[in-house]
Formats: structure tokens, sequence, C-alpha cells
């Protein structure tokens, strides 16, 4: 595995530190060897994180990391995610830092870092890369929708939500993880850059893909996936929410891509206000009876579980809550950090799996 260290300044352990927070529980590409982000700086960053300490330190600084650090990190990872995927101006100085002590910048931001005269100079000097991630394939090499999800020989289920930034990825890579153990050959398709980054061998950049073509390329990574693998399940990481209306391709190109059978439904109930939506404050968080109608209209499918980010909730108020939901629902509830996935993949085995 390559070795990185993750620039999450001001925002580790926040909704804005998602990417940071995804490779630090999960990556089959890189072994991260610490955490830029002076306001946490002298913690361990599992503590901060899921408090349980995982042995990656927090630094101050690019500077600090690679003057403690006993081997120089291969990378270094953009690892906030910003609205309008622009690099702060903050994170500027750092990038230059990582690239003078010979340390490669991998990005999955909107703008690209390779394309800045100044960054790419300092990068050819000290022989070192600049890798965007968030980039769509060149245009001839796209792929038109041909709705040929349905026909696969496998279950597909997204992870959709009712807001953006809600743990969605972490839901699927757990439930993933989860049937592979119950024996249930199973996939992952990525769609945002962290998953890329993650090490996902299947996905696009979903947001980075012209209208055209985003449905189609989804579901060429899809039917890749399942022409390679041949599992029995394929789990979607979602984007946004149908209901989200800063966010209108991608949760409906994921249903539309992948034809789903079901979807498990990640929900914060604790947050009152939409993810991503600054210029936009006031715009109230989706609910779940909301989301699952628009599942039905556009999915054309159910909500097999639910699965809850305890975002501004106490234990005691997030326990309390999964079995009113439970109640109210008729279905199986979990928050998958704290009790697993377990609720969720039992209920697709019963579903689908089950030889009774």
């Amino acid at each position: 595995m390559e070795t990185a260290i993750i620039l999450c300044e001001g925002g580790f352990g926040m909704t804005a530190g998602k990417t940071a927070a995804g490779l630090v529980r999960h990556s089959l590409r890189f072994k991260v060897v610490g955490i830029i982000d002076s306001l946490q700086a002298g913690k361990d960053a599992g503590e901060v994180l899921d408090g349980k300490k995982n042995g990656i330190p927090i630094f101050s600084s690019v500077n600090d990391a690679l003057g403690k650090l006993l081997e120089k990190p291969e990378f270094m990872i953009i690892g906030i995610a910003t609205i309008g995927g622009m690099l702060p101006d903050e994170f500027r100085q750092p990038v230059r830092d990582s690239l003078e002590g010979g340390v490669s910048v991998m990005s999955g931001l909107h703008e690209w870092l390779g394309d800045d005269e100044e960054l790419k100079a300092l990068a050819a000097k000290n022989g070192v890369r600049l890798i965007d991630v968030r980039k769509e394939p060149p245009l001839r090499k796209l792929h038109k929708y041909k709705d040929l999800a349905r026909k696969l020989d496998c279950i597909r289920i997204p992870v959709l939500g009712t807001d953006a930034a809600i743990g969605k990825r972490t839901t699927a890579i757990a439930l993933v993880k989860a049937m592979n153990e119950r024996g249930v050959k199973t996939s992952f398709v990525a769609t945002g850059q962290t998953g890329l980054m993650q090490g996902s061998k299947y996905g696009i950049p979903l947001d980075a893909i012209r209208g055209d073509y985003v449905v189609g390329e989804l579901e060429n990574a899809i039917v890749t996936a399942y022409n390679e693998e041949k599992p029995q399940l394929i789990i979607i990481e979602g984007q946004g929410a149908l209901s989200h209306p800063a966010y209108v391709t991608g949760s409906r190109a994921i249903v539309s891509a992948s034809r789903p059978q079901t979807v498990v439904l990640q929900h914060a109930p604790g947050k009152k206000y939409r993810s991503y939506t600054d210029d936009a404050p006031h715009l109230p968080a989706g609910t779940v009876e909301r989301e699952s109608e628009l599942i039905k209209v556009f999915g054309g499918c159910d909500v097999i579980g639910i699965t809850i980010n305890p975002e501004n909730m106490t234990r005691e108020e997030a326990v309390r809550t999964i079995a009113e939901y439970e109640e109210k629902y008729k279905l199986p509830v979990c928050d998958v950090l704290v009790d697993g996935p377990d609720k969720i993949a039992d209920a697709i085995i019963k579903r689908f799996f089950s030889k009774n």
C-alpha cells in the first residue's frame, strides 16, 4: 500500500472532513500515516472520529508531519469536500510545502491542481506528481445509457440518503464487508472521489461527468463489476438525495443506472437543515417519508432498511430513535458505526438469498 498524510486543516471530525474520515476508516490503496489539522494536533485520529485510538497521529502542519514521521509519505491527500469543490486559500501553502518536501499531492476537488501553473512547476522541480481524481474520461471514451443493469443476474442495492454528507459511503462499505462475510459474493461501486481514492475497483466520480453521459458511465461501471467479478450482489454508493434541491444528478442518476431491486436509506434524524447549502441555509433537512416516496417513484422499488447518522444526537437519543423508527416504519434500523450493519444484511439475505 502507498503511504499518505491527509490535509484536513480545520475540518477533521466535521462534515467538511468526510474525505479524510473515509480514508482513515477504510482504504484498500493507502496506509494513512498522519492527519494535518492544527486544531486537533497531538491527538489520535481514531479517537477524534470514533472514540477509539487507531495509532494515526494528527500534526499541526505538513512540515511538522514530515519532520516527525520516520519515513516520508508518498502522497498528501486533500481531505476535505468543499462547497463547489474549490481549493481553500489556506490550503495552498500546505500543498506547496508538500510538493517542496518531495511528496506527491492527490485531490478530489473540482478545481484541478494539475492545471495550476505554479503547482505544476513545483511538482516538476521536485519530481513528484499532482493527481486530480475528479475528472471524467475523454469524450470519445464516455458511455451512453443502454438499459443494461436490469438484465444482470444479480441484486443491485444503492445506499441512498435523505441528505448529502451523512455517511452513505461508509454504510455501503460496511454492508459490502458484512455480506461477503455471510457468504454472499458482493461488489462495491463507488460514485464519488473518496470511494475511488479508497481504492474501489469500480466506479466513477459521478458529479464530474457531463449530463449526457453520467447515467451511461455509472451503468458501465456496474456492468463491468458484474462481468469481471460475477457477484450475487452489487452495492452502489449514493450521492446527495433525490429530495435535495442542490443536487439534481446524484441519486436520480444512480437509480436510473442501477435499476435497483431495493434501497438502503441513510438518514440523520438530528439534522434540521440541508448540508452544503451555505447560500440557502434555511432549507429543511429531508425526511424518511418523502425520500421513500421519491425512491418508489424514480427507483420503482421500496426501502429495505434504514441506517441512521447520529449527528447532533446523544447515544441515548439515537437508541430511542432506532426503536421508534422500527416501530413506525416496520423496517430494520441501525447506526452502522456503532451497531454494525447486521440488521440490514440479515434483511437482504432473508429477502433475496434465503433458501426457505
